[in-house]
């Protein structure tokens, strides 16, 4: 049974950072704040912006719990454009994660800031966003494992060209310079660069993103979210409440 997307209006916790089975890896989690009309905008259209924030909302949670409850590393929640938004305080209280600002820039610019942060105190570091449901808690395990195996860089593809978590066990900065950032080639460029830098890496199976009206029908049809009926027809309807 696949995991439920997790609802902003209960409760909810995760495991003791005490049971953390490893101190040489950061797991590293992108989120933004869930401002509506900011967040999911390519689902406005159809679920409404208050909607959209909502289910954003829930998809943070999931990675949160998916990333903690891995225990292979500390989590921390690196965060746009600011770390006072209530529903991220409330996440880092709540999960017990440390809560960073992301650098200005492009994806590649913040995602290499929060890499070199990272491998400055640790051995390994695994970054990943809040659109890939699917991604599971044995995906981050055989992560860290291919890394501690000796590959340099594990990916975990998605299947618009990109990818939804990116493992390091070092640092280069032509992983995030120049890359067609949001585009379907994403992951073939990197892939590019490994070979010119004569790294070392480990593919994990494909998982699949939320970003398209589509993608919130797969929630449903796989088992990660029930949303009511009228949601997809009304507009700025919270989900789940």
């Amino acid at each position: 049974m696949k995991p439920r997307l997790l609802s902003p209006h209960v409760k909810y916790t995760a495991a003791s950072p005490g049971l953390v089975t490893s101190s040489d890896c950061h797991l590293i989690v992108f989120a933004k704040a869930p401002v509506p009309g900011k967040v999911k905008t390519r689902l406005v259209p159809s679920l409404g912006a208050l909607a959209a924030a909502r289910l954003y909302e829930r998809m943070i949670l999931h990675s949160l719990s998916t990333a903690v409850n891995s225990r292979v590393g500390l989590v921390h929640l690196w965060c746009t454009p600011s770390t006072e938004h209530p529903f991220l305080n409330r996440c880092a209280k709540e999960f017990q994660v440390a809560l960073h600002l992301q650098e200005n820039g492009d994806i590649g610019s913040r995602m290499a800031h929060a890499f070199q942060e990272a491998l400055k105190v640790v051995t390994f570091a695994l970054l990943l966003g809040t659109d890939c449901p699917s991604l599971t808690q044995d995906d981050l395990t055989e992560a860290v494992a291919a890394l501690r195996r000796g590959s340099n860089v594990v990916f975990v593809p998605t299947e618009d060209g990109g990818y939804c978590l990116l493992g390091l066990s070092q640092y280069a900065p032509d992983l995030f310079n120049d890359i067609s950032w949001g585009t379907e080639v994403v992951l073939e460029q990197t892939r590019a660069r490994l070979r010119e830098l004569g790294w070392s890496w480990h593919e994990l199976p494909v998982r699949w993103d939320v970003d398209r009206p589509e993608d919130v029908e797969r929630l449903r049809s796989e088992g990660y979210l029930n949303l009511n009926e009228q949601s997809r027809k009304t507009t700025d309807r919270e989900i789940g409440r």
